[in-house]
């Protein structure tokens, strides 16, 4: 679902500590012809419930139809499995299901084409 950008845990930069932080890598493990078919799945679903969208630094706002609360949750269960470096959250009102995505901070000390990137596969069909 998510570009490839390989990244290894790093080191703690204060040198007197051996405590290694792990960060998962910022790689999608879904094959290729699952990821196509991952994007078609998000963009039907965008086209048919995505209300919105905006964007902030690391994180992406979507806004969908309430009535896709169930489509959304199973969104979300799909990318936690192959994209773990993303973090998800929902929040429901009775107007507007709002899903929140915020890519490793890490991304953000790069390129603003690599947060782009990240986020593109999410933005499929609107």
């Amino acid at each position: 679902m998510c570009t490839t950008i390989s990244k290894r845990a790093s080191l703690s930069p204060d040198p007197r500590s051996r405590i290694a932080v792990n960060t998962p890598p910022i790689a999608c493990t879904l094959a290729p012809d699952d990821h196509a078919e991952r994007l078609a799945w998000i963009a039907d679903l965008n086209r048919a419930s995505l209300r919105s969208h905006r964007q902030h630094g690391v994180t992406l706002e979507l806004m969908y139809d309430p009535a896709a609360s169930g489509q959304v949750r199973e969104l979300v269960r799909r990318e936690e499995a192959c994209c773990g470096f993303l973090r998800f959250s929902i929040n429901e009102t009775s107007d507007t299901l709002h899903l929140l995505i915020e890519a490793p901070t890490a991304a953000a000390d790069s390129t603003e084409p690599l947060i782009s990137t990240l986020f593109m596969p999410f933005l499929a069909g609107s």
